[in-house]
């Protein structure tokens, strides 16, 4: 049987009960449409985070989008943001009309050099968009004080982030309004798409709440302002729910197995050979992924895949700027050259809270296995 990097299954059946008996309480309720498990799922998601506003949506995508609209982000403005990412941060920013700016990622954690962004900022900027990547934030406190000195706005990308703190403060809550996805594989994963923004502004709370719903306020028959259909589902709403109850649990049972990499692996590490994946000072990270680093990448996995039927992940192969699809921005090649390196070394061994010991074992001592080799 293959080895994949994440399997809903092993948590499915554990937690089955509560996830039918969630279904059937939407179903059974008369109402499935923006009803109560979606208004639930939203004031228990801001009280987790300590906020005062959360606004449920259909997807991790259009959470960056329509959080980048409620924060007055258009057409003709700039967002900072990275290219060392998944392609839909950088759709969202295009799709409000904006140009996406690079700058490059730190060789250490993967994450935005804050260090460039003042480089970066033009009379077009309107806001920076961090990615808090592979479970661990960006070093948020640098970035505040450009946006406080150059009048921008700050949207936190966490699709990868549930849980995790920076100097004690939650992913979702050091910025103007903060975005996440509920795709399965997520820290918290819905049993389909869906996704939220978080915000502690009143205003731009309700500028979500119209957007998400046409660009209705009052009435479902009045336009207030040209908005979406971005709804977040009300069974996933609900599932959501019941799932956030465990998130601190999913995000421990990751740092277990993440822990146990580390021992099994650590002693393999060396200057141009294995690289396990960096803390930062002050992080405290989720483990959404576990990204470790090698020269040889590409045979590392290929010999996995055909030796042990081990199928592992690349978290990105491709970054952001050099795919066709924004070619037009014209990022020249060897202008992010962190990125570039990464996209060529870094892989993902399986992780996810519920992945049994014995395949964590197979793992480990394939792994070991292949390298010993090289």
């Amino acid at each position: 049987m293959t080895t994949y990097v994440w399997d809903y299954l092993p948590e499915y059946e554990a937690e089955r009960a509560d996830i039918l008996d969630a279904v059937q309480k939407v179903f059974a309720s008369g109402r499935v449409v923006l009803g109560e498990s979606v208004r639930g799922f939203e004031a228990e998601y801001a009280a987790y985070h300590g906020v005062g506003h959360c606004v449920g949506v259909d997807n991790g995508t259009n959470a960056v989008k329509l959080a980048l609209e409620a924060v007055g982000v258009g057409r003709g403005d700039e967002v900072i943001t990275v290219s060392n990412t998944a392609a839909p941060t950088v759709v969202a920013i295009d799709e409000v009309g904006a140009t996406p700016v690079f700058v490059d990622v730190r060789a250490e954690d993967y994450l935005m050099d804050t260090a460039l962004v003042e480089a970066a900022i033009t009379p077009r900027t309107k806001a920076i968009l961090p990615v808090h990547l592979y479970g661990q934030c960006v070093d948020m406190a640098p970035l505040r004080r450009l946006a406080d000195e150059h009048g921008l706005k700050i949207v936190e990308d966490c699709a990868q982030a549930h849980g995790a703190r920076h100097n004690g403060e939650l992913a979702g809550t050091m910025s103007d309004a903060a975005a996440f996805s509920f795709y399965p594989t997520k820290v918290l994963g819905a049993y389909g798409d869906g996704g939220a923004v978080i915000t502690a502004d009143a205003e731009v709370d309700r500028a979500l709440r119209r957007l998400r719903y046409y660009g209705m306020e009052q009435t479902y028959y009045v336009v207030a302002t040209p908005g979406h259909n971005s709804r977040l589902d009300e069974v996933q709403a609900e599932i959501l729910r019941r799932k956030l109850t465990r998130l601190d649990d999913y995000v421990e049972g990751r740092r277990r197995i993440a822990r146990r990499y580390a021992e099994e692996l650590g002693d393999l590490c060396g200057p141009g050979g294995l690289q396990l994946p960096s803390v930062t000072e002050g992080n405290e990270h989720v483990y959404y992924v576990y990204v470790v680093r090698h020269p040889q990448r590409d045979e590392i996995i290929q010999r996995l895949k055909d030796r042990h039927d081990i199928s592992l992940n690349i978290s990105y192969p491709w970054p952001v700027h050099t795919m066709t699809g924004f070619a037009h921005l014209g990022v020249a090649k060897g202008k992010l050259p962190v990125t570039e390196a990464l996209a060529e070394q870094i892989f993902s061994l399986p992780m996810y809270p519920a992945m049994p010991e014995g395949l964590q074992d197979k793992v480990i001592s394939a792994l070991r296995e292949v390298l010993r080799e090289l």
